[in-house]
């Protein structure tokens, strides 16, 4: 599909609907953007276009500016649909990795309280927290019956066990459960992979970092969220694990052979769909809620055993004193109230970034707006920022999740063959634990965009404002 598109401003463009396309589609980007997305040769918006000729489309199809190739639609993408205009759902529009997020926690410890102990936390936390393709937890034994149970209730069921406390789901986004969960509808095998695999981080892109807060940009939201510069932070980045990707995995098959039978033309196999209101449709929203909710609990567990970390390191927990400031969502569909009309929102790659005066905020954030947590690679900073009125205005209330890949895995490897990633990181004041060298490689910085340069966009747009930086000093990856 030829793309040719049209810049509205300095980072916004424009793909005018063709062909087969129901509505526009837009996206955000700067000129280093451009050039990438340009010598991809566009995969990634002809992945866009693709998306706006589903049915029900709610105009425009969007993508963030760490916009990137991924199933169906792309890592970035966001796309809302009417069901009362015969709007699908798509699994490609949410992902594999169903409600993969980020939660940040905020420590009471400044960062020369942790430079003593830093290489023993990392120790502490790498032994905590399993990590890697097919990790699993020993110390925590789910039947069916109880993981039923997480897929209904989410975080807090593993907060009701003790493994939390009652303040950290007020700072969840949807309090840690979402709505309209039906573990009936996922499958004996993703109930299979999900049993030993709560409370564990994953491979690939999932992280546990420990960072401190390098520049506050808005001291008034910062002090709202509870962020001050040098303090101690821990940013963790995982999702559903083996049990999401099975259930997307079961339902794309489903979808693909239902499809012809609502009427429904693919131009892309990847973004197999069915009418939101079908049975299919609510199939496959019960089961999405409740790997969504899995993930919510996953990270809530994990939390649970990184506050036990540090307190094996050596900090008290009056000392430590972690606790939630926010924990949300990067691949979900929701559905919500955008222009005066129910639809459902998919974000694929990316993240609410609902402004002031939104619904579903923690009441502490409701005059401010949502915290939107933006990781970047592990050799350079994190951000935090907070939605804004004019999200909610141009992007359905939404924002960017990451830095984005511009190396894939293998290129990575490839590229980075020979260095010694790990001393790099030490030298720059980062201790690194990892399963293993390939993960390292594949994962250097240099696979990722700069973050702060998406970050620019994401605030140049209007879709959200910078709060504050995060320098990590410790990293845990699969």
């Amino acid at each position: 599909m030829n793309v040719s598109f049209v810049q509205e401003d300095r980072y916004t463009f424009r793909i005018p609907r063709k062909g087969k396309m129901r509505a526009d589609a837009v996206f955000f980007a700067s000129k280093r953007i451009l050039a990438h997305l340009e010598s991809e040769n566009y995969a990634s918006l002809v992945q866009l276009m693709n998306v706006a000729t589903l049915p029900g489309i709610v105009e425009p199809a969007l993508a963030m500016p760490d916009i990137h190739w991924g199933y169906g639609f792309p890592i970035g993408g966001v796309a809302a649909f009417d069901p009362e205009a015969g709007g699908v759902v798509s699994p490609g529009g949410v992902g594999f990795d169903i409600n993969c997020g980020v939660r940040l926690l905020a420590s009471g410890l400044e960062r020369r309280d942790l430079e003593p102990r830093k290489a023993w936390l990392a120790d502490r936390l790498y032994e905590r927290v399993p990590a890697g393709v097919g990790s699993k937890r020993r110390d925590v034994k789910l039947n069916r019956r109880s993981l039923a149970r997480v897929l209904e209730e989410g975080a807090g069921w593993v907060v009701r066990q003790g493994w939390g406390e009652a303040d950290d789901l007020a700072h969840i986004e949807s309090g840690g459960r979402l709505a309209g969960a039906d573990p009936g509808r996922v499958s004996e095998r993703a109930y299979e992979r999900g049993l030993p695999q709560l409370g564990t981080l994953g491979s690939g892109n999932h992280f546990l970092e420990v960072q401190y807060v390098e520049q506050v940009y808005d001291p008034e939201v910062a002090a709202a969220f509870g962020l001050r510069e040098d303090q101690v932070t821990v940013l963790i980045h995982t999702g559903s694990r083996g049990l999401g990707h099975q259930v997307c995995q079961d339902h794309v098959q489903k979808f693909l052979q239902v499809a012809p039978k609502y009427g429904i033309e693919l131009v892309d196999r990847q973004l197999a769909a069915a009418p939101i209101e079908s049975p299919e449709g609510r199939a496959y929203l019960g089961a999405m809620a409740a790997a969504a909710n899995y993930a919510f609990a996953n990270r809530q567990l994990i939390t649970h055993y990184v506050r036990e970390a540090f307190e094996a390191a050596g900090f008290a927990p009056r000392d430590h004193a972690l606790r939630v400031v926010y924990d949300l969502a990067h691949n979900n569909a929701k559905f919500e109230t955008h222009g005066g009309r129910r639809v459902l929102v998919h974000r694929k790659g990316a993240t609410r970034a609902f402004g002031p005066g939104a619904p579903d905020l923690p009441p502490a954030y409701a005059a401010v707006g949502q915290p939107v947590l933006v990781p970047g690679d592990m050799g350079r900073y994190s951000y935090v920022l907070v939605g804004t009125a004019g999200a909610m205005e141009k992007s359905f209330g939404s924002s960017c999740h990451g830095a984005g890949r511009v190396l894939s895995r293998a290129r990575s490897k490839k590229q980075v063959k020979g260095r010694d990633l790990v001393r790099e990181l030490a030298e720059a004041g980062i201790e690194l634990r990892a399963v293993s060298r390939r993960t390292v490689a594949e994962e250097a910085p240099e696979a990722y965009k700069d973050v702060a340069e998406v970050v620019q966009v994401v605030e140049g747009a209007g879709l959200g404002r910078r709060v504050a930086r995060l320098r990590p000093v410790i990293v845990v990856k699969g």
